[in-house]
């Protein structure tokens, strides 16, 4: 039986080859832009899963109350990881971690690296695979366990056990092991690994317990109970600080870390998942317009089969067994479509893994891989052939025999036509919402960010640069290309140091309205340079010793104090530092860039330059950017011989704060744009079918003086 079915799907292969082919496509373009989204989904879900112990490893959040507005924390206090260790029940390991990106260099080599600042504990806790040496000495300050990549760039040809490299200019660390490299579909990313020892020695202030700045993960017994842990972390966590009074501290797993990272109030919001569920959502809505495009072009040729479905009948065929045969033949083309689609997603993936950023591979021996495609060959042949074969077999072989036509008075063409509008209807809403999010990137790419963000860039300061930074800035201005630079203590756009105004107190102030309010320092060139403007008051004086107790605030901030937000008035920190308001500087975006302007104070103290962090510079309009960033690489050089030059333009990080919501827009065009072809496919099908049949009707009207473009309106009208 199964043969006679097969000769039946070749014969009918080449009485309609056109549609046939129509078919095909439709499907094989369908599963293979599916199945790409699949093979993302996947990657998604299986996220830091690539660790042995994913299932007992969690992080520590922390949620601040700021008078009713909860926000969560990656990071805790300093010495928050020491107090934990051995005192709460369940935790076995205890890891801390400082990001960074260091130069090394080796001889006349040197280049910025990324890594982590870890405990010995983060070797146990990710079972790390040491390709050379181990991790038996990590304890000692000053030692480096590199990744194969890094190996390789320093040390091509000889072993780097017992080899030195010099970090940040400043000391030599020696290499005791090398890993392998991190697969790609995980959190913690790194090319070495340092003791955290020297992070904290590097960075003071970790070790106060007013300041959060140090992320922690911890490793669990299994069966621990998570919400009594939470409680005891809570414990901890509160008495040593005002300002963690109603703080909270929970844990998250690792498994969650990818796609659960979203926190709004102080509760999970989603995340990366709710991309896992859009495209799996567009995923599927192809997958049914490439069906529908199978049923209405087998509903549509119903009649040329109808006279093989009436001797069918007459010769006893039971309708059960005429199901059963159109099932088949749906089956089968389906997994045509899917040998076809094989071939799409080879010669796809390739671009689709730069467009999500991603390094997807595609193994058809893969058992999940094969499985997965034929569940989705079978899922599309029962679901693009129930309907046309319950219809096809529910032909009346009388009515079929005496040459009665075929589906005058059934409903098939309605439902062949609100398929076809549900096909194109779907498509549409999702070009629209491809607008929609491209016009809101735009709208908010063309807000008034309140500072001019051409020709300004920034660089990490390195060494002593912050202690000669008058010199550097001459040097700067002298080469024709500079109109002015600034020091600051972080990048721009992104502020790091913030309070709340529990610490702060001023006239009037109520210390049971907290909110969140950032401290920036930086040097009196920080406005001119940044291009901001004053709304009222003056700048910081060029002798900035004179302004150590002078603080300029946005007009946020400016609000938020009342009567004492003016030129004039007083801040206290904590009780102990008071600082004179000289300026009130105009509301500019910063961290978030589409909320609000956050409270801001900026800060002018020669007592801080070691903490300042960035260099601020504002090229002349006009210049050639490439001899111009030659001329300010060579100063930088000048005081800074043993670092690379490394510059970030601020327009192009401005827009790389919208990077996730563009990926997004340009993944849903695509897709959209091939939901509208596939449906086209299908529609082309439907037009040329009706042309054909009506060829008799066509001749007539020709014959009676109908024209070329009356002809095409009338058969273009219904589908239209």
């Amino acid at each position: 039986m199964l043969k006679n079915y097969l000769i039946t799907i070749l014969r009918s292969f080449r009485r309609t080859p056109v549609y046939s082919i129509l078919n095909l496509a439709g499907l094989a373009l369908g599963i293979a832009c599916a199945t790409l989204i699949f093979l993302w989904v996947a990657n998604e879900l299986e996220f830091d899963h690539g660790y042995p112990k994913h299932n007992e490893i969690y992080s520590i959040r922390m949620n601040l109350d700021y008078s009713g507005h909860i926000e969560t924390y990656t990071t805790i206090p300093g010495p928050m990881p020491n107090a934990i260790r051995g005192a709460v029940p369940g935790i076995v390991n205890v890891c801390r971690m400082g990001w960074s990106q260091d130069a090394f260099a080796l001889n006349d080599k040197a280049t910025f690296e990324s890594g982590i600042f870890v405990d010995t504990s983060f070797f146990s806790m990710l079972q790390l695979p040491f390709v050379k040496g181990n991790a038996a000495g990590f304890n000692q300050p000053y030692t480096l366990v590199l990744s194969e990549t890094m190996a390789r760039k320093f040390f091509p040809a000889t072993d780097p056990i017992g080899k030195t490299l010099r970090v940040e200019n400043q000391r030599d660390y020696k290499v005791i092991g090398v890993v392998k490299d991190p697969p790609p579909n995980v959190s913690i990313h790194f090319d070495w690994l340092a003791p955290v020892s020297n992070w904290v020695e590097r960075y003071q202030w970790l070790n106060d317990w007013s300041t959060y700045g140090i992320s922690t993960f911890v490793e669990l017994q299994p069966g621990t109970d998570i919400n009594r842990v939470n409680q005891q972390l809570t414990a901890i966590l509160r008495p040593k600080n005002r300002l963690y009074t109603g703080a909270d501290c929970f844990l998250q797993s690792m498994n969650d870390w990818h796609l659960y990272n979203n926190y709004s109030n102080g509760k999970l919001d989603g995340g990366e998942i709710r991309l896992v569920r859009l495209f799996s959502a567009i995923a599927w809505i192809i997958l049914i317009i490439a069906c529908i495009n199978f049923m209405n072009l087998s509903t549509a040729r119903a009649g040329q089969r109808a006279r093989e479905i009436g001797v069918r009948k007459t010769l006893g065929a039971l309708r059960k067994a005429l199901i059963s045969q159109f099932l088949v033949e749906a089956l089968v083309m389906s997994f045509i479509a899917v040998c076809l689609a094989v071939g799409l997603i080879y010669l796809f993936l390739p671009a689709f893994n730069v467009l999500v950023e991603r390094q997807l591979t595609f193994d058809l021996s893969s058992p999940a891989n094969f499985v997965g495609l034929l569940v989705i060959g079978a899922l599309c042949g029962l679901i693009a052939g129930s309907y046309p074969a319950f219809y096809l077999s529910s032909f009346h072989p009388v009515a079929v025999l005496k040459g009665q036509r075929i589906g005058l008075n059934t409903g098939a063409g309605f439902i062949r036509k609100g398929l076809v509008v549900t096909q194109f209807a779907v498509s549409v809403t999702l070009i629209i919402c491809t607008v929609i999010i491209y016009q809101q990137i735009q709208h908010i790419k063309n807000r008034d960010t309140g500072f001019d963000r051409q020709q300004l860039l920034y660089t990490w300061l390195h060494g002593d640069m912050a202690e000669h930074f008058n010199a550097v800035r001459s040097d700067l201005l002298r080469t024709g290309v500079v109109k002015d630079a600034a020091l600051s203590s972080s990048p721009l756009l992104a502020m790091w140091m913030n309070t709340t105004s529990s610490m702060l107190t001023w006239e009037g102030s109520d210390p049971d309205n907290k909110i969140k309010i950032y401290s920036e320092g930086v040097s009196p060139e920080y406005l001119s340079t940044m291009g901001l403007s004053l709304k009222e008051g003056k700048n910081f004086d060029a002798d900035i010793k004179a302004d150590s107790a002078h603080v300029i605030i946005n007009e946020s901030l400016a609000r938020f104090m009342g009567k004492a937000g003016r030129v004039g008035g007083y801040i206290t920190y904590d009780k102990m530092y008071r600082y004179q308001i000289v300026g009130i500087v105009k509301d500019y975006l910063f961290n978030d860039m589409y909320g609000s302007v956050s409270p801001l104070m900026l800060t002018c103290d020669p007592e801080t330059k070691a903490n300042y962090g960035a260099l601020d510079i504002r090229l002349k309009s006009g210049n050639n950017l490439s001899p111009a960033l030659a001329k300010v690489e060579a100063v930088m050089k000048n005081y800074n011989p043993g670092y690379p030059f490394r510059y970030w333009f601020a327009d192009e990080q401005f827009d790389m704060r919208f990077h996730e919501e563009t990926r997004i827009g340009k993944l849903s065009g695509i897709f959209s744009v091939l939901a509208i072809f596939i449906s086209c496919l299908g529609l082309f099908g439907l037009a040329a079918y009706t042309a054909e049949r009506r060829t008799k009707e066509i001749g007539i009207r020709k014959v009676l003086g109908a024209s070329a473009t009356g002809l095409a309106a009338l058969l273009s009208k219904e589908f239209l």
